[in-house]
């Protein structure tokens, strides 16, 4: 079991490293020159939309076109981590917070912008969390650690209410490079002839034949749509712990300082070493490869790099044991309230 001293030298900015860097290669499970999926974008800003790969495909070569295609971006590997403190093992790490609205319950980890996201904003939390907020602008960080500790790891911005900016501590991305980008064409058969055997009249004008289509009374064809990528020069998950940035991090005094920062690195190491990637869509499913084991480094202000060696098991051992130490605030279920979110929506700056 780690004791609770052993990543002090992570802690201070006295020689120790500015970051914690992982490199994992992965691999679709179908093998390495299967297709993968990328997510789509919508369209906007000189965007046309789809698959997110820079630079765009070359039109005479793309094949010969260096590039990089997005397959996890920043958000959304958040938005895979950190729910994963509401489960075993790992939700007696932090206290969970449920806002009740309606019949419907939301883990404050399911909350997109976190401590500062209207749903929990417009709760019993707001004057509590306004509390917190402002504290951080003055510069203790204890009081939200002690309500949504995971918004110091992930990264939180009160926007709407006092502008404290907390810096995502812990990120993680997964690209592709070189990609080859492949379409694909289907055909949709309706399981009866409708038109046919009379059981619908023949469409008369588009809008009505795209009824039948929408409702799948029709044969509908899809020709040339996304067909994923292969990614030729592989794929790889970049996951970085800035660890200059937990140095800042301060509460009421040099040992409360103490506590709180080992409390954060414990619950960000586990969000670093998290394995989330194994499936992130359909027909983007990725695993490790097993050609190319997963790298670890310390880096350092100066540029250099030694290696690292900590395990996911190891790093809830430490994250247990900070959790104890610094003492996480009460779980509890609060109410949403309308009254706040009308009087929310009517506040101006």
């Amino acid at each position: 079991m780690s004791e609770l001293n052993n990543y002090d030298c992570w802690l201070t900015n006295g020689g120790g490293p500015a970051a914690l860097v992982i490199r994992e290669h992965l691999m679709p499970v179908e093998g390495h020159d299967a297709p993968v999926f990328p997510p789509t974008f919508a369209a906007g800003d000189g965007f046309p939309g789809g698959y997110n790969i820079d630079p765009p495909p070359s039109k005479d070569e793309p094949w010969q076109t260096p590039n990089v295609c997005l397959i996890d971006s920043v958000g959304s590997q958040a938005n895979r981590i950190e729910p994963i403190f509401a489960e075993e093992p790992y939700c007696t790490l932090i206290p969970q917070v449920v806002i009740k609205v309606g019949e419907k319950e939301v883990n404050l980890l399911e909350a997109g912008h976190r401590a500062g996201d209207a749903l929990v904003r417009c709760s019993e939390l707001q004057e509590e969390l306004h509390v917190a907020f402002r504290a951080v602008l003055q510069g203790n960080a204890e009081p939200l650690a002690k309500i949504a500790p995971t918004s110091l790891v992930f990264g939180a911005w009160d926007s709407r209410d006092t502008h404290a900016k907390l810096p995502r501590l812990a990120s993680s991305t997964i690209r592709a490079f070189n990609v080859r980008k492949l379409s694909r064409s289907a055909q949709f058969v309706p399981a009866v002839e409708y038109v046919a055997e009379g059981l619908l009249e023949e469409a008369k004008d588009k809008k009505a034949k795209d009824a039948y289509a929408e409702r799948g009374f029709i044969h509908v064809p899809a020709s040339g749509t996304h067909g994923g990528v292969i990614a030729t020069g592989g794929i790889r998950r970049d996951a970085t712990l800035s660890l200059a940035a937990l140095q800042l991090l301060k509460a009421g005094d040099a040992d409360r300082t103490l506590a709180l920062r080992r409390y954060v690195l414990g619950l960000s190491l586990v969000a670093l070493t998290a394995n989330t990637s194994a499936y992130l869509r359909q027909g983007c499913n990725l695993v490790q490869d097993p050609d190319k084991p997963r790298e670890f480094h310390e880096v350092y202000r100066d540029g250099r790099r030694e290696p690292a060696t900590l395990s996911h098991e190891e790093a809830i051992a430490f994250a247990s044991q900070a959790a104890k130490a610094f003492g996480p605030g009460e779980s509890r279920t609060v109410q949403f309230d309308k009254s706040k979110a009308k009087a929310d929506v009517k506040k101006k700056d």
